[in-house]
């Protein structure tokens, strides 16, 4: 899980970093609102802990900037601000939870944990991506209408890889979140499995027809992800002959000697 950390306090931001790292989150640490707008928006994470006093731009002029341009975002507000109209006008604009400055880092954690069980709960079961659908219900993938029969962990990477939204995941990441795995432990499962999945699956651009390219990429000292969605070729009309008297517009092509 993604999670932007908004904090200018130079204590207190690491801190939340490195706590919320040890639980496993992927954590981006930025210290003003404008930086925290933009990145929000570039990288859409799952989970947003936002500090109301932000250099540039405070957190409610954050919140209503994202309000409504980040659809699958959590954002958990944090705040020296007792008043209660404070916390509601918050909860107005966006704002999923609020938590009052001082705060137990343990607190923090099981409501960030809450909040990223309660979006889970309802998002869409169903996850597309091109012309590949994988269904989390019933634990199905088709590709191009073709049933594609995975693993368990061979489909809990591609779910993750599909939840990223065309993002790069490490190798380290896809060992922390798939395989529960330390990233220091000295695997090539990664690399093994993206293999399996890249056979099973098939070349071929996302919504083209088949190519060489893989639709699982590698990038180069980074890691893994999807290969970018690409519309597909419109059909080319096919003329039929005319025959009789048919009634047709005059700029309408005429096949000749029918």
């Amino acid at each position: 899980m993604r999670m932007l950390i908004v904090e200018d306090d130079a204590a207190l931001g690491p801190l939340l970093q490195r706590g919320m790292r040890l639980e496993g989150y992927e954590t981006e640490l930025v210290t003003d609102g404008e930086t925290a707008v933009t990145s929000a928006l570039e990288h859409q994470p799952d989970l947003i802990v936002l500090d109301l006093n932000l250099p540039c731009k405070d957190g409610v002029q954050v919140l209503e900037e994202l309000y409504g341009r980040v659809p699958s975002t959590s954002i958990l507000v944090l705040t020296g601000r007792s008043t209660v109209q404070e916390r509601v006008r918050c909860l107005n604009i966006g704002a999923d939870d609020c938590m009052l400055k001082p705060f137990s880092l343990k607190e923090l954690t099981a409501r960030c944990n809450a909040l990223t069980r309660r979006r889970n709960q309802f998002a869409d079961p169903v996850l597309r991506h091109g012309d590949i659908e994988l269904n989390r219900l019933d634990r199905k993938v088709m590709r191009n209408g073709c049933r594609v029969d995975l693993t368990v962990k061979e489909f809990s990477l591609l779910e993750y890889l599909m939840q990223a939204r065309g993002r790069c995941c490490s190798r380290s990441e896809l060992l922390r979140e798939v395989w529960q795995m330390s990233p220091d432990a000295g695997t090539n499962v990664v690399d093994v499995y993206i293999n399996y999945l890249r056979k099973k699956l098939g070349a071929g651009r996302l919504g083209e027809l088949s190519d060489d390219r893989q639709f699982i990429e590698t990038v180069r000292g980074a890691g893994y992800m999807l290969s970018p969605e690409v519309r597909r070729r419109p059909s080319v009309p096919v003329l039929m002959p005319i025959f009789n008297d048919t009634i047709l517009p005059s700029n309408t092509p005429r096949v000749i000697g029918a």
